[in-house]
């Protein structure tokens, strides 16, 4: 025997729209019900539809167009070791170059040291130790 009697199915044509979770559906459907079974038969009655789409969208962020390598950019033949390493370009295109100025940290510039490394993120047991709590 189904657990969706016409009763059921009545009720959840009336709570779907509401905006209401499916969970928080089953639970006042009562009888055993399920999250993912409210969905189910939400799907099968062609419902997804009839509800808002949640949360609005974030508007998406202004891209910078990447930046032109510097004038008397390196190529990867010709780049020395104390030059920045910074990549400029897809590696198989022809004008792929490297950045070329002098390297202040490792492979990279000033520039782009800062990007490529970034401090590690704090554990919850660092936090905790400058928090001053004993974990």
């Amino acid at each position: 025997m189904s657990a969706w009697t016409e009763d059921r199915i009545d009720q959840l044509k009336r709570l779907w729209p509401e905006g209401r979770s499916a969970e928080a559906i089953a639970r006042e459907l009562g009888g055993g019900l399920t999250r993912n079974a409210v969905l189910g038969k939400v799907s099968r009655l062609g419902l997804s539809q009839a509800r808002s789409g949640g949360r609005p969208r974030r508007e998406a962020a202004d891209l910078k167009a990447p930046e032109p390598p510097p004038d008397g950019a390196a190529t990867i033949l010709s780049v020395k070791r104390t030059e920045c390493r910074w990549p400029y370009g897809e590696p198989g295109d022809a004008a792929f170059s490297l950045c070329g100025r002098p390297a202040a940290r490792g492979a990279f510039c000033t520039a782009h040291a800062t990007i490529a490394y970034r401090p590690a993120p704090m554990s919850v047991e660092g936090l905790m130790r400058l928090a001053g709590v004993t974990p």
